[in-house]
């Protein structure tokens, strides 16, 4: 057989291909099923495992015919779609089964393929090459970031809270709306008039005394970092333990000590220069990478299948559900979620995603980029470092879900970027 016309002729990743399956096969196939229906069956007037086959043909007709399909259908679709040169990478829906005594079995099969991906122009890319600037004011914003982390709180008798202080405290806050969970801490500080401090704290805290105790609201913006906070008014009991005050220590040679293998706060400032322009810099280059993939992907318009980016948004949900869930978002609060429009607003991302991979996998092709065996050592080591299991058990668990070949194909595909980025200089 050879491949039929879709309903979308002009797609260029669904086909459609119909498949007979000799008629002796059906009937082996059947009589094969039959005879393991005899086994098992169990019948009024008959003894186990001597039921006549043409009573359990008669008795099973529907059953039997549901898994000679089931048993038939995928083996000859394999085999007929690599007899035509053809990669499915979606399951084939049946349709127009024929499935009749003495006769071949026949039926359509639509699934999707690879698009035939070229990747035009991408010797002609060119990255953003940025010039990176460190000023005084980034390192010495550091080396007070540094002191900060490095202060100490010393108690303060015989007087209230004012400006600048420091309120040991313990508090719990409860939600308004009885959603959300509530917060409780022990033994926090909160710094009346801080910067970060949010405001009722300061005004309701400011003259409070060890001891006594404030009860007020405080609403949180929509943008508030901490998502289970965003948009929320929760009612907080704070209870004041203590009044202290900031020392922060000195910029001399006995912090610069501290801090590592340092003589002094000039060689701190050299060794904090250095890791904001290396930090700068690869982030400059991993977004000229970003902007150089993105052009090449807008330099060659193709269809991406459907099944493909089904998984892509399954991918990108599952990441973000996991980072959810690392901030403290709970199963019930997920169960609210619409994750109709959830998938429906990565839908664009994914296809975005899935163009490059398969950009990127052509240019590897054309430019021989490969993947050594010890790249893959050292991934596995690192990822068995992380789970704390022998390198043994995580190629293990890889191999069975097929993770050494998506750790392979990314790797590769980080490779190749570094080629183009290479090349664009």
């Amino acid at each position: 057989m050879s491949p039929t016309e879709t309903k979308d002729s002009e797609s260029a990743t669904k086909r459609e291909i119909e498949v007979e399956i000799p008629a002796q096969e059906v009937t082996r196939q059947t009589e094969v099923l039959i005879q393991k229906y005899q086994k098992v069956a169990r019948l009024p007037g008959f003894r186990a495992g001597h039921v006549p086959p043409s009573i359990i043909k008669q008795r099973f007709a529907e059953e039997i015919k549901t898994d000679v399909v089931e048993a038939l259908i995928p083996r000859y679709f394999r085999q007929e779609a690599e007899r035509l040169g053809i990669h499915p990478v979606s399951q084939p829906r049946v349709t127009d089964l024929h499935v009749h005594d003495g006769e071949p079995l026949r039926f359509k099969a639509a699934f999707e393929v690879l698009p035939d991906v070229k990747a035009e122009g991408y010797k002609d890319l060119r990255a953003d090459k940025p010039e990176i600037t460190v000023t005084d004011e980034d390192v010495e914003q550091a080396v007070t970031d540094l002191q900060e982390r490095a202060a100490k709180f010393d108690p303060i008798e015989g007087r209230a809270l004012a400006e600048g202080d420091f309120a040991q405290v313990s508090l719990d806050g409860i939600p308004k709306d009885a959603e959300g969970q509530p917060v409780h801490m022990d033994e926090v500080l909160v710094e009346i008039g801080g910067k970060n401090t949010m405001p009722e704290f300061t005004e309701r805290l400011s003259g409070a005394e060890i001891g006594q105790e404030r009860t007020f609201d405080v609403k949180y913006p929509d943008d508030s970092q901490d998502q289970r906070l965003a948009g929320k008014t929760l009612t907080y009991t704070v209870k004041v333990l203590g009044v202290k005050h900031k020392i922060l220590p000195e910029l001399n040679e006995e912090f610069a000590k501290q801090l590592g293998e340092f003589a002094t706060i000039d060689d701190v400032r050299k060794r904090i220069r250095e890791q904001i322009e290396s930090e700068r810099t690869h982030q400059a280059e991993h977004e000229a990478k970003d902007k150089m993939v993105a052009e090449l992907v807008r330099r060659n318009e193709f269809e991406v299948p459907d099944s493909l980016i089904e998984r892509q948004i399954d991918i990108r949900l599952e990441r973000g559900l996991r980072a959810l869930a690392a901030q403290g978002l709970t199963a019930e609060q997920m169960k609210k979620m619409d994750f109709q429009r959830l998938r429906a607003g990565q839908r664009d991302q994914a296809i975005q995603d899935l163009k490059a991979s398969l950009l990127l996998e052509k240019v590897a092709d054309e430019e021989k980029v490969e993947v050594s065996d010890e790249e893959m050592d050292r991934e596995v080591e690192a990822l068995a470092q992380q789970s704390k299991q022998t390198a043994e058990a995580v190629r293990a668990r890889l191999t069975r879900d097929g993770g050494l070949d998506r750790i392979r194909t990314r790797i590769r595909n980080e490779k190749t970027i570094d080629l183009l980025y290479r090349q664009s200089a």
